[in-house]
């Protein structure tokens, strides 16, 4: 039987990429975004659109529609950045980030734990931006601090999930070329998919709550 991926922001960029890898390695995929694009619909994949992460009713809905399918891997993705620095920043930007990097994952993550089961893996797609020891060059003040705040979320689920068989992965996909970086990253988002699924397929118990680069590097807290 074919591994059940649920990929959220799967319309573009790096959710796009991975659901594109796992539909080729032959997974039930189920992409999940508020408005599908076109690449996502010429996959063939299941898609669940309207969905905002944020939005408790659809987190809801999102659960009752997968209601009969047990998610073997669980993949959040969506985000968003608001460039910022120490003059610009502004209190209702460093929120939005707040909410939908780290709270939206965290309360995702709960309103599908009955799907998730025994082997079952969950990750958090997240930054080293969100690493103290990393960070050399300041700035990106919503940005880091949303993605530190998904760190510590997700360290909880690894020690909270443990017991139940299930692991949990930090990951970071690298300065990857899409359209939240106006596309001027290193590597593109079909090679940090291939990254990130190696990685997801190393994730055992024994490695839960990992932070690790898509190129298999420990990243420092």
């Amino acid at each position: 039987m074919s591994q059940h991926v649920v990929i959220t922001g799967a319309n573009r960029g790096i959710g796009l990429a991975l659901a594109k890898q796992y539909q080729q390695q032959g997974a039930e995929v189920t992409a999940v975004c508020r408005t599908p694009s076109a690449e996502l619909e010429q996959l063939g994949v299941a898609i669940i659109d309207g969905i905002d992460v944020t939005d408790a009713k659809a987190r809801e809905l999102l659960a009752a529609r997968l209601a009969e399918d047990p998610i073997d891997i669980l993949i959040n993705n969506a985000g968003i950045l608001e460039g910022d620095n120490f003059d610009s920043f502004a209190a209702d930007s460093i929120q939005r980030q707040l909410t939908v990097n780290a709270v939206a994952p965290l309360e995702l993550s709960r309103t599908l734990r009955p799907l998730l089961k025994n082997g079952s893996k969950l990750i958090l797609i997240t930054s080293r931006m969100g690493s103290m020891t990393d960070n050399g060059s300041g700035g990106q003040y919503g940005y880091r601090m949303s993605k530190a705040a998904l760190n510590a979320a997700g360290v909880s689920l690894a020690n909270d999930l443990k017991d139940a068989g299930i692991a949990v992965a930090l990951l970071h996909p690298g300065y990857v070329q899409t359209d939240m970086v106006g596309n001027r990253g290193d590597i593109s988002a079909t090679e940090a998919a291939t990254r990130l699924v190696q990685r997801i397929n190393e994730l055992t118990l024994a490695n839960t709550g990992c932070f690790r680069h898509s190129n298999g590097e420990k990243l420092p807290w």
